[in-house]
């Protein structure tokens, strides 16, 4: 009997088995690391180029401030009255957004959902 053609087919498939394996793997890697990260460094980057004179920011050492102006590749923050600090523009971790500002929409959710409460209750005691 024969066995050459046995063994040749064997080896074709586990040939391409390590193949197949390794491709899932980037395919993996490629979704849930690279990407993401990608997509993190673009909205960072467009954060850093959207810096304005009068943004309140936190840089990535903690410091909290005003930015007073901006320059090419630094911005100057202001910290306390008389106190004024240079940071590079990589050196800002995020820019803080104004409370009163996105306030109205959940207070107008909050006083509804209230409201309603308040209405059973009163409906239930009577």
């Amino acid at each position: 009997m024969n066995f050459l053609p046995f063994l040749q087919a064997s080896t074709e498939s586990s040939v391409f088995f390590p193949i197949i394996t390794f491709g899932l793997i980037f395919v993996v890697f490629y979704f849930f690391i690279i990407r993401p990260q990608n997509k993190k460094q673009k909205e960072t980057e467009k954060m850093i180029s959207a810096l304005k004179k009068g943004d309140k920011i936190i840089t990535i050492g903690g410091i909290h401030g005003e930015v007073t102006s901006t320059k090419e590749k630094t911005v100057v923050v202001k910290v306390d009255d008389n106190c004024k600090i240079e940071f590079s523009r990589s050196a800002v971790s995020s820019i803080m957004t104004d409370p009163k500002a996105e306030k109205p929409a959940k207070l107008e959710k909050a006083e509804k959902t209230d409201k309603a409460d308040k209405d059973e209750k009163k409906d239930k005691e009577k």
